[in-house]
């Protein structure tokens, strides 16, 4: 900014404010720009917070507002850890983020290696691939039920076609076995795009003076892949698998697309029982306990997950 601009701003500026704005220190003035952001952090965050916490020591119903509120202590906590169906949640929760998570990994990292291999028209296989992240789960959820379909769901017939079995003899949505493979599918055909721009990042961060040097030690492909590129790319595969476990332990919208989530089924993950409780059952308080002790959960894993997330970075 000029002198001539900086002078017209201050013959501008009212006497008044110019005499409180000389007065302000720099730290003042850097609160009076942050103030407001704090505030809607916590307004948003925090508070809601600490009332959820409060709420999880309470047999507090929404939709009995009128209804004397009790503190039960930790009676709230005590029924979740020991309910059978919220270890089965959590259970089912925990095969889906595996799986998910390992496909994703596997073929994203597989796809990036590909890519980065810079063949002809590979932009336009990476604007292709990255189509499916671009989509809304709702609409995702509602495509994949068509394709699950027993009688036209063109998936059936695609598995029929390498067994051999009718394809009109199998519901794979309506299988106790074949259901959680089928949000597995989904998931990793929507979200492995993810995981492989993050580790074509990775990839493309690796200077080729390395590589070079490699060679001229004469290390074979084999050799460069294990101790130069696996090496270099893992911070970025620990950091997709940490964006990656977040989502997923929170997934909601697509397993309900895909087969409602019932009540005691294979597919009923924690963040589903979560719901059922809160807006089903109406059990705010008991709702409330459960969604701090899945809080505390991905925050105490993601915690530990950083620090070794830290340690791969230093070395």
């Amino acid at each position: 900014m000029s002198d001539k601009t900086i002078n017209r701003v201050a013959k501008a500026t009212p006497r008044r404010l110019a005499r409180k704005v000389r007065g302000l220190s720099d730290r003042a003035i850097t609160w009076i720009f942050v103030g407001p952001t704090i505030f809607l952090l916590l307004a948003i965050n925090i508070f809601p917070l600490i009332w959820t916490i409060n709420l999880s020591f309470t047999n507090f119903k929404a939709n009995r507002i009128n209804r004397a509120v009790d503190y039960i202590g930790l009676r709230n906590y005590e029924r979740i850890l020991t309910d059978g169906d919220i270890w089965l949640s959590m259970q089912a929760t925990a095969h889906f983020l595996f799986w998910t998570i390992f496909f994703q990994v596997l073929i994203g990292f597989t796809l990036a290696w590909l890519i980065n291999r810079k063949f002809k028209g590979n932009d336009i296989w990476t604007t292709i691939i990255v189509l499916p992240m671009m989509l809304s789960p709702a609409v995702v959820g509602n495509f994949w039920t068509f394709l699950y379909q027993p009688q036209i769901g063109l998936f059936n017939y695609v598995v029929a076609f390498f067994t051999g079995a009718d394809p009109s003899s199998f519901e794979m949505l309506g299988s106790v076995d074949l259901a959680p493979w089928s949000i597995v599918i989904v998931d990793t055909w929507m979200w492995t795009p993810f995981v492989m721009l993050i580790c074509l990042a990775g990839l493309r961060s690796i200077p080729d003076y390395i590589y070079e040097a490699a060679e001229v030690d004469r290390a074979s492909k084999l050799r460069q892949f294990f101790t130069i590129t696996i090496p270099m790319v893992m911070p970025f595969l620990m950091l997709a698998v940490l964006f990656r476990g977040i989502e997923n332990f929170k997934m909601f919208d697509l397993v309900v697309q895909l087969t409602g989530g019932g009540p005691g089924s294979t597919t009923e993950l924690a963040s589903i029982n979560l719901k059922r409780e809160a807006f089903e059952k109406w059990r705010t308080g008991y709702s409330s306990a459960f969604a701090i002790i899945l809080f505390v959960t991905v925050f105490g894993l993601a915690s530990i997950y950083v620090k070794a997330l830290n340690k791969v970075k230093e070395r």
